[in-house]
């Protein structure tokens, strides 16, 4: 699924409070961006680019399969599929929203 397609499916996953309660950015470089403003209720998931608490870079195949539930955020980050910066907090509640 392309980048839309993506952005589409997480905006259903999060809803309008996924209990985030801060930002988090999926960083798919050359792919584009997806922003969930988790802080505000309701949430909201953009392909805005925006300062988050946490960020983190991979490829659009990735995020796809972590949205599919073809691959578990654990177990992504264990095989370097995904970078965090920021927060790891952030990063751990993906578990939950994903």
């Amino acid at each position: 699924m392309d980048l839309n397609a993506a952005t589409k499916v997480l905006r259903e996953k999060v809803g309008s409070d996924s209990g985030l309660g801060t930002t988090l950015k999926f960083d798919c470089g050359s792919e584009g961006i997806v922003l969930i403003d988790g802080a505000a209720v309701p949430n909201t998931v953009s392909n805005s680019d925006g300062d988050a608490a946490c960020t983190i870079a991979l490829s659009l195949d990735t995020l796809n399969r972590l949205i599919l539930g073809e691959l578990e955020p654990t177990t992504a980050f264990m095989m370097g599929k995904l970078k965090v910066s920021g927060d790891m907090s952030v990063a751990m509640k993906l578990q939950h929203l994903l």
